[in-house]
This record gives C-alpha cells, structure tokens and sequence, in this order.
C-alpha cells in the first residue's frame, strides 16, 4: 500500500514542499536549540522543558516523514492540461442546489489540499466522489453528513486553485 500514487494538484505540492522547507530550516533547528537549553538546566528526569521539546522534536520528525512519503506517492495532474465538460481530479465545478437555487463552486483536489473555506474539497469526500465522471447538465444527488442534496452541474472549469475570496474573483 506504501506505493499508491496519491493525487494532487502541483499547487498542493508546492504547499507541501514550503511546508517541508520552513520544517527543515526553521522548526527543526529552533527546536534543536530549545533541547540544547532544557539540558542546561540540570536533572533531565525532572525537567518538564527538556520533555516538552523531545516531544516536540518527535511531532516535528513525524510531519518531515509524513510529508516526504507524500511527495514521494504524490501523482500530480496539471490542471492546466485538462478540458471537457466531464468532472475530473482538479476540476473546479460550479453547482446548483435544486432545491434552495443556491449556487456553489467546488474544486476537487488531493486529501492535502482540502480546504473547504477555500471552496476546495477532497476527491475522497462524498460530494466529489458523486460528482466525478458526470457532465454539465447533470443532476446529481448527493448523500453526505448533513443529509442528501440534489445538485445541478451547471460548469466545469479546469483552472488553477479557484480565487479565495469574491473580491479576488472580481479583480
């Protein structure tokens, strides 16, 4: 199972890479510090500051590990390369609530780079798995935590990470 090729859009690889490099080159060596200073204050059985940065050295080697057999699995998929009307990994999907007429916009991405404020939802989660191989013009019912919705397809766009905000989508 360790050589399943994970999806992920080259901007959540990216993410992680920032990620990785503020780990290596500023997390790490602050807490190599701290450990350093925790040893000076004597008696390490008894020293709650010492304790507290191995295991935060702990969590933090933890991460590293996680985060470059990630990258090491990740298969990206350039959005950019992609078209049609078919719901795909990276596509961003612009939908309808049949029942309340509101619409929505999700992009589908990796598990890594879900971020549902953001408008981006993992290709595992089921609003994406409903929605994967089906058209513009789809009606698509939906059964997630909150109960089951129908939805319209009303676009599919494939472009890099949709704008953040409405104001960055009126720009």
């Amino acid at each position: 199972m360790a050589s399943d090729k994970i999806p992920m859009t080259r901007e959540g690889a990216e993410a992680i890479k920032r990620d990785l490099k503020h780990l290596k080159s500023v997390e790490r060596p602050k807490n190599v510090h701290d450990i350093g200073v925790a040893r000076e204050h004597g008696d390490l059985r008894e020293n709650a500051e010492y304790h507290a940065a191995k295991e935060r050295q702990s969590h933090i080697e933890g991460r590293i590990q996680m985060l470059e057999d990630r990258l090491a699995r990740a298969e990206i998929i350039d959005v950019k390369k992609l078209s049609g009307d078919k719901v795909v990994f990276g596509a961003t999907v612009k939908l309808e609530d049949t029942d309340s007429g509101a619409k929505t916009q999700y992009a589908i991405v990796g598990e890594t780079e879900a971020d549902l404020k953001k408008g981006r939802i993992s290709i595992t989660s089921p609003i994406a798995r409903g929605l994967i191989g089906r058209e513009v013009g789809d009606t698509v019912r939906i059964r997630a935590p909150g109960g089951e919705r129908e939805y319209e397809i009303l676009e599919v766009l494939f472009v890099e990470y949709p704008p953040d905000t409405e104001e960055e989508e009126a720009r």
